[in-house]
């Protein structure tokens, strides 16, 4: 194999490498089998015009044009000119892919379905990898900066998987570039021609040079310093403060990383919130048994987002502490407000991986195991050191605020670093809003009921629509077009309310968990993974932070907003009072199946009926699970190749079928390869009477295999010079007996690596070599003759 040829699988594989990590991403991951396939015609059109050769712009623009075309072919066939010609509908089609890609990118949590937007990004962005990293090694042999894409890839994956994408992954990633460089050294070594380091010899007096031995002393520095290198970038920043965990470890959360102190870093839920929500099917988040007499207003809060910056609403960040014994008193809550004490014992599933922990609110104690921090501002518990829910049991002593309407209306005006904090608007924000926001709580006397108003408008009065499938946004933009077409889910609905009361000087934020859920027969209560919501909470000086409910058909609207609603502000969830002993359950079930007409007439419950369908179809196709099937198979039979095409060549070799002369050579062949497989590589300039006493020599072997060779050598030298060879017997027995010698003085190592990766297989590369060699031989002297015989115009004479 050319070096060139050999840099140009060595990119390939290389990127293919790096762009694995990207595989846990998206879900399905078929899409990867699309980016290999183009990947591997991007090499195969580099290879041929680089053969020509044509310039290296040419060569560029040659793959270049070749990934257009598939990606054509594969995304936009129906727009396209005989399925790959692109034309401007064929660039219109991408246009839209390509936004809606990034839209799907927002909007679903990791691992996001397999879009055609996704698709698209995916195998669009590997492919210009591929393409730049090709341009580098092979078209520019410069192989060393064919490194920044290769990192660049894997760090997207890295960031986009939350800060790690998995240890396996940057395995394959360094890997892929490493071999990458290994070739390109090799390649620049053998332009300069034969190594003089003197070639591996077997140890012993008189032995020949061991061709499959051991690699020349460029190649092990080489893969020395690959191998130094690659084991400092794994330790050295477990060594460095601020650099905790390694490239491999699951990167800063922000949950802090000591026992004491630390900061809970700004992030998004709102992200996953959709996706939570469009799930065809409600599978069970968390099961809890309390002794509250209704469950109706026992929402479970996650997190609470404080802080929009005009782009998104997000938690600031802020220090966390160790989780105290007693939660300290709410901020704003008056002794003179009723509460009543609850108790809820909470089970996890084990599915259900989250770094906020899921309380009633205001959680007053919490007891539960495991590395857990504090949050004081929000009230939350966050995970550290890589913590997370998965089959959690917990029990919240929570207070059930009731203030009454009275006490809300006169609350007196928050503190003034609070209202500072909490009604800030960014400069962008829309006009509209404000205007919108002063309207419709026109005639209100103060911010309690302003605060009801807003609510009723979203909730009833406004003609808002609720639909999860509408697009998703939490900037001012995503305001003002919510509410202007007036449809959306709980995310449009908490944040604009929040912002609109922030505007009207109405202390505000955005909380996000999940509904009361669903009761169970067992007098447990289940709550599934649509059951996630988001809500709005206002600031009341004596009342604290209090709940509103202005998303309609989700939720429950609390009492002491009730009262100034005409109607009511939502419809309340079909929840029976309980008064369970407050146990949790043992495992965690489903929540009761509901059937599919039931679902799309919107009969099973708010909580079911209000999520839309979702991208997933709940399953796989067949023919993706057999494109998947196969793709296994393969990459499992791959390392056994060598194993499978040496066993297929002895057992033809040993075979009874064939005349005399043939079987005695095919033996003696055997024999050698076999010798060659434990490190005694062929001299073919020798006679078989020689060539078998240097196997037995150089290999060691016992006197019954020494015996068995001399003899094959014997019948090898009647049957290729006597007039008339007699038929040889006991050919196979002695094959055998060869066979068992070099096993018994071989080391494991080598008898592994005879059977896992003999170096005989070599001979098929050379077999390879030779035939493509003599079709390209015979293509140009069938061309030739072509030409020949293709008879040439003779340029005509001018009349004189």
């Amino acid at each position: 194999m050319s070096g060139r040829a050999r840099l140009t699988l060595a990119a390939f594989g290389a990127t293919l490498a790096a762009s694995t990590a990207l595989v846990p991403l998206v879900k399905p991951a078929t899409w990867i089998f699309t980016a290999a396939l183009l990947l591997g015609l991007q090499s195969a059109v580099g290879t041929v015009t680089r053969r020509v050769p044509l310039a290296r712009p040419l060569t560029i623009a040659a793959q270049a044009l070749v990934t257009l075309l598939v990606l054509t072919l594969v995304f936009a066939r129906e727009q396209a000119v005989l399925l790959v010609l692109p034309g401007p509908d064929v660039f219109a089609a991408f246009g839209t892919l390509f936004e809606a890609g990034v839209n799907d990118v927002g909007t679903y949590a990791i691992p996001a379905p397999n879009t055609p937007g996704i698709r698209l990004l995916l195998v669009t962005g590997v492919a210009a990898i591929g393409l730049l990293v090709d341009t580098l090694a092979v078209t520019f042999r410069s192989a060393a900066p064919a490194g920044l894409p290769l990192l660049a890839l894997y760090s997207v994956a890295a960031g986009l998987s939350g800060g790690g994408a998995g240890w396996l992954y940057f395995l394959l990633a360094a890997a892929g570039y490493l071999l990458l460089l290994l070739a390109e050294g090799r390649d620049r070594l053998s332009q300069w021609g034969r190594v003089f380091g003197g070639a591996q010899r077997s140890g012993r007096p008189g032995s020949a040079p061991a061709e499959g031995g051991p690699a020349f002393a460029p190649a092990r520095t080489g893969r020395r310093i690959g191998a130094v290198a690659m084991g400092i970038a794994l330790v050295v920043p477990f060594a460095l403060p601020g650099l905790s965990g390694g490239i491999l470890g699951g990167g800063d959360k922000g949950e802090g990383s000591g026992g004491k102190g630390g900061t809970i870093s700004a992030v998004n839920p709102l992200v996953s919130l959709q996706n939570d929500l469009r799930q065809p099917e409600d599978r069970e988040v968390l099961r809890y048994r309390t002794n509250a007499t209704d469950t109706r207003n026992l929402y479970l809060r996650l997190v609470a987002l404080d802080q929009f910056d005009g782009t998104s609403w997000k938690s600031s960040v802020r220090p966390i502490e160790e989780v105290p014994e007693e939660l300290p008193w709410p901020v704003g809550l008056s002794q003179d407000v009723r509460t009543t004490q609850i108790t809820t014992n909470l089970v996890a599933s084990t599915a259900y991986e989250q770094k906020w922990l899921p309380m009633p609110y205001p959680a007053a104690k919490v007891s539960i195991g495991g590395s857990w921090r504090y949050e004081p501002a929000g009230r939350m518990l966050v995970g550290d050191s890589g913590q997370n829910t998965a089959g959690a049991r917990y029990t919240v002593t929570s207070l059930d605020v009731q203030p009454s309407p009275e006490q809300l209306s006169a609350a007196p005006d928050a503190p003034d670093a609070l209202r500072r904090e909490y009604t800030r608007v960014p400069a962008s924000l829309p006009a509209d809003v404000r205007e919108t926001a002063l309207e419709v709580t026109r005639g209100a006397r103060n911010d309690y009921e302003r605060a009801v108003k807003l609510q009723d408008w979203f909730a009833e009065d406004g003609g808002f629509r609720y639909d999860v499938e509408v697009k998703s946004g939490t900037g001012v933009q995503a305001i003002s077009r919510f509410l202007k077409d007036k449809e959306g889910f709980c995310v449009h609905f908490s944040f604009s309310m929040a912002a609109m009361a922030r505007s009207l000087g109405i202390p505000a934020r955005v909380a996000v968990g999940f509904m009361p859920g669903t009761q169970q027969s067992d007098g447990a209560v289940s709550v599934g993974i649509r059951d996630a919501h988001a809500w709005p909470e206002l600031y009341f000086e004596g009342a604290g932070w209090t709940r509103f409910e202005p998303t309609p058909s989700r939720g429950t609207v609390p009492d002491y907003a009730r009262e100034q609603s005409t109607g009511g502000a939502a419809v309340p969830s079909a929840q029976p009072s309980t008064n369970a002993s407050a146990q949790p359950s043992a495992v965690p079930s489903s929540s009761e199946s509901c059937p599919p007409q039931l679902k799309r007439l919107g009969e099973c419950g708010p909580d079911l009926a209000a999520g839309g369908t979702g991208p997933d179809d709940g399953g796989l196709p067949p023919y993706q699970i057999a494109l998947i099937c196969a793709g296994i198979l393969l990459l499992l039979c791959l390392p056994l190749l060598p194993l499978l095409w040496r066993t297929r060549v002895r057992a033809r070799r040993l075979g009874p079928a064939g005349d005399p002369v043939t079987r005695v050579l095919a033996v003696w062949q055997e024999i050698n390869d076999l010798a060659w497989d434990h490190g005694v590589a062929p001299d073919e300039s020798r006679t078989p009477r020689r060539t078998a006493a240097r196997l037995v020599r150089e290999a060691g072997l016992p006197q019954d295999a020494a015996d068995a060779v001399h003899r094959v050598a014997r019948a090898v030298e009647e049957a290729l010079y006597a007039p008339r060879p007699r038929p040889a017997t006991g050919l196979t027995e002695y094959a055998a007996v060869v066979r068992r010698g070099f096993h018994t003085v071989s080391s494991r190592r080598t008898r592994l690596r005879a059977l896992l990766a003999p170096r005989s297989a070599a001979r098929v590369i050379r077999a390879t070599r030779e035939r493509t060699s003599a079709l390209g031989e015979a293509w140009s002297a069938r061309t030739g003759a072509l030409r020949e015989a293709i008879p040439r115009r003779r340029p005509s004479r001018e009349a004189s």
